[in-house]
C-alpha cells in the first residue's frame, strides 16, 4: 500500500509528515528497548540512567503527533484511506508510547539489580525473551514503514510463542524463589522485567493490528486467527514459518 496523491501538494506533505514522526518515534523508542534490555543484561548502571532520563521526549512526540491528526481531521476532513491513517496513527503512537514505559521500567529495575549479587541460572532465558520482543518490535516498525499488512500478520501470529516463553521463564523464577528465599525481591524484579518484555511484545501485536486495519480498512483485534490466515495465506503452517 502507498499514500495516495491529492490535488493538494501541502495535504500529501502533511500526511507523510504525519507517518514519518511516526517512524521517527519509533524509531527512538525502538532504540531506548535495546539499550534499556542491555543495561539489564550486561548490568551497566550508567546506560540505565539514560535510558531513565530520556522518556520526556517520547511523550512530547506522541502529544505533537495527536495534535497533528486532530488538525488534520479539522482542516482537510479525510476520508477513506487517508482517515484510516489518522485514526490508525493515533491507536500506533499510544501503543509506542507504552512500550517507551516498559523500556523505563526495565531500565529502573536494572539499575537496582545492577547494584546486587547477580541471580544465576536465568540470564540465557532472559536474553533470549528480550530478543524475541525486540525483533517483534523491530518487524512492527518495519511493516509500519512499508505498509505491510501481511507481514503485520505474520507478527501476529507470533505472539503465542512469546507467551511461551515469558510462562518458561515465569517458572524458572518462581523455583528459584522457592529454592532461595533470601533473593525474593530481586528475583520479583527480573519477573518485572520479563513482565514488561511480554508487553512490550504484545503492545507490538497491537500495532501490527492497526497496520492491517489501515490497510485493509478491517479491525482483526478480536478477530479468530485461524480465519485471519487463511486469507493471507495458503496454509497457516506457511504462516507461522515465516
Amino acid at each position: 500500500m502507498e499514500l495516495g496523491q491529492h490535488i493538494s501538494q501541502r495535504y500529501n506533505e502533511e500526511l507523510e509528515d504525519i507517518r514519518n514522526k511516526v517512524l521517527k518515534m519509533g524509531g527512538i523508542v525502538e532504540s531506548r528497548s535495546e539499550n534499556a534490555i542491555k543495561s539489564l543484561l550486561t548490568r551497566d548502571t550508567a546506560l540505565a540512567k539514560s535510558v531513565i532520563g530520556s522518556d520526556t521526549i517520547v511523550d512530547l512526540m506522541e502529544v505533537d503527533i495527536d495534535d497533528d491528526c486532530i488538525q488534520m481531521i479539522a482542516r482537510r476532513q479525510p476520508a477513506a484511506g487517508d482517515l484510516r491513517l489518522v485514526f490508525a496513527v493515533g491507536k500506533v503512537i499510544t501503543d509506542l508510547e507504552r512500550i517507551g514505559d516498559e523500556a523505563e521500567k526495565i531500565a529502573s529495575y536494572a539499575k537496582k539489580l545492577a547494584k546486587k549479587k547477580a541471580v544465576g541460572g536465568m540470564h540465557a532465558e532472559l536474553a533470549h525473551l528480550s530478543e524475541l520482543a525486540l525483533q517483534l518490535l523491530h518487524d512492527t516498525l518495519d511493516a509500519f514503514a512499508r505498509l505491510d499488512d501481511q507481514q503485520a500478520v505474520t507478527i501476529i501470529t507470533k505472539s503465542a510463542k512469546i507467551n511461551q516463553e515469558f510462562n518458561s521463564l515465569s517458572r524458572l523464577l518462581i523455583t528459584h524463589m522457592m529454592e532461595d528465599s533470601g533473593n525474593i525481591k530481586n528475583v520479583l524484579r527480573i519477573t518485572w522485567c520479563a513482565r514488561s518484555l511480554e508487553r512490550i511484545a504484545n503492545y507490538s501485536v497491537n500495532i501490527s493490528e492497526h497496520i492491517v486495519y489501515l490497510v485493509k480498512g478491517k479491525d482483526i483485534r478480536h478477530a479468530n486467527i485461524d480465519e485471519v490466515l487463511s486469507e493471507y495465506f495458503d496454509d497457516e503452517n506457511h504462516a507461522l514459518e515465516l
